[in-house]
């Protein structure tokens, strides 16, 4: 057997979250080795998908400490300044202010945070790509943790973080099982200019039979985000640039003016996943592994820069204490703060999934009652933008 690469984190995945927890980890004095099936290519340019990212003013700070924010082109950051919650066809709206009259949010694409977050992790010397890399198996033990790659190469670290997706086949090789929730839906993303302005506002529009979603970006265009039946996307995807341009203005009742259409349009499915547990043995998962958001409430990628802050946090502590990057008392700490920050989010975008896309005539009163209430009651409404603009408790990193 050919001797093992000795490191002190080995993390499988170079998405964002990933490589933000390399970013994160270059003032330490540790030997970092990333592992990712696509070649470096790939990493260095990726392709636009269609995914634009709303970021709390929490997730914007933690960007700009581990130097991801400043290799994001100002032009490519549209400021989010408010939201407004739509149910039916009523005009009247639940609006959503920054809590302090500034900026809710901002919204970059994916694949400027993708290409920025490999530029911020590469800027730690300590770190090793190995891009174009399959692993082949994984395991460890109380002393530590080996990964085997499909070339041969072993790997061998005191700590291995998997952020390979929501589908991870590193957590499931750990022996974490997973909560799967396929909403029975999928969305389809693109970006249109717009006739009348948004105001840098977002929308939420809990239509019949339908959810539309308008996220603000620079020079009045927008992200439309439509969610239906997986069938009805494909019509809609399929159809030429004019007759899709006028079926978007009729699905918005004409309210944005005229829509055109430019780029491509992207289709996901919608699956929610919740893993059983956060960490084992020398082993923790960071971002879409630890947990699968749906997207209606944005909070999927701000939860895992969150999840990697943390576990970066914890880690930084270790290492100032001497002590064991891996052990069992630490991993524990982070799967408490990262569930006590995950859980009820993914719980109450569900539930919140659940009662806005029921089209019942219970469930159509109850959501009219309950967005009344937050409109009539003004702290229900701050409290509601205290929330989006700041994400997650803090506090839960010592």
């Amino acid at each position: 057997m050919a001797a093992a690469d000795i490191h002190d984190i080995v993390i499988i995945g170079a998405g964002p979250a990933g490589l933000s927890l390399a970013a994160a980890l270059r003032p330490l004095p540790l030997r970092v080795a990333v592992v990712e099936r696509q070649p470096e290519t790939a990493l260095a340019d990726p392709p636009y998908d269609g995914r634009e990212i709303a970021l709390t003013r929490q997730s914007l700070r933690i960007m700009r400490e581990i130097g991801l924010l400043e290799r994001i082109p100002e032009n490519e950051v549209s400021p989010m300044r408010g939201a407004r919650v739509f149910n039916g066809e009523q005009i009247a709206s639940l609006d959503i202010d920054s809590p302090d009259s500034g900026q809710l949010g901002a919204l970059v694409s994916n694949h400027d945070i993708r290409r920025a977050a490999l530029a911020a992790a590469s800027a730690n010397e300590r770190m090793t790509l190995l891009a174009g890399a399959s692993v082949r198996a994984l395991g460890s033990d109380a002393a530590r943790a080996w990964v085997e790659l499909d070339d041969g190469r072993r790997l061998e670290a005191p700590l291995v973080v998997a952020a390979d997706s929501r589908f991870s086949e590193t957590r499931r090789a750990m022996g974490i099982s997973a909560r799967h929730v396929d909403y029975g839906k999928t969305m389809l993303v693109c970006r249109m200019a717009l006739e009348v302005p948004h105001r840098q506002l977002a929308w939420e529009w809990f239509a019949h039979h339908q959810t539309l979603a308008l996220l603000p970006l620079n020079d009045n265009r927008a992200s439309i985000v439509l969610t239906v039946p997986h069938n009805e996307i494909q019509r809609t995807q399929a159809l030429p640039v004019e007759q899709f341009n006028r079926a978007m203005q009729d699905r918005f009742l004409g309210r944005l003016g005229r829509m055109t259409l430019e780029g491509e349009r992207h289709a996901y499915p919608l699956v929610g996943v919740y893993p059983d547990r956060t960490v084992a043995t020398r082993f923790a998962t960071v971002g879409d592994a630890s947990v699968g958001m749906h997207p209606v409430t944005a909070h999927g990628f701000n939860l895992g820069l969150l999840g990697q802050h943390t576990l970066s946090c914890m880690i930084a502590g270790a290492v100032r204490r001497g002590g064991d990057i891996g052990s069992s008392f630490l991993l524990r700490r982070y799967e408490f703060a990262h569930r006590r920050a995950s859980l009820p989010l993914y719980l109450g975008t569900n539930a919140i999934v659940g009662l806005f896309t029921d089209e019942s005539p219970p469930a159509r009163l109850a959501r009219s009652a309950v967005l009344g209430v937050a409109r009539r009651c003004k702290p229900v409404g701050a409290g509601l933008a205290r929330f989006l603009a700041q994400g997650a408790p803090r506090g839960l990193v010592r």
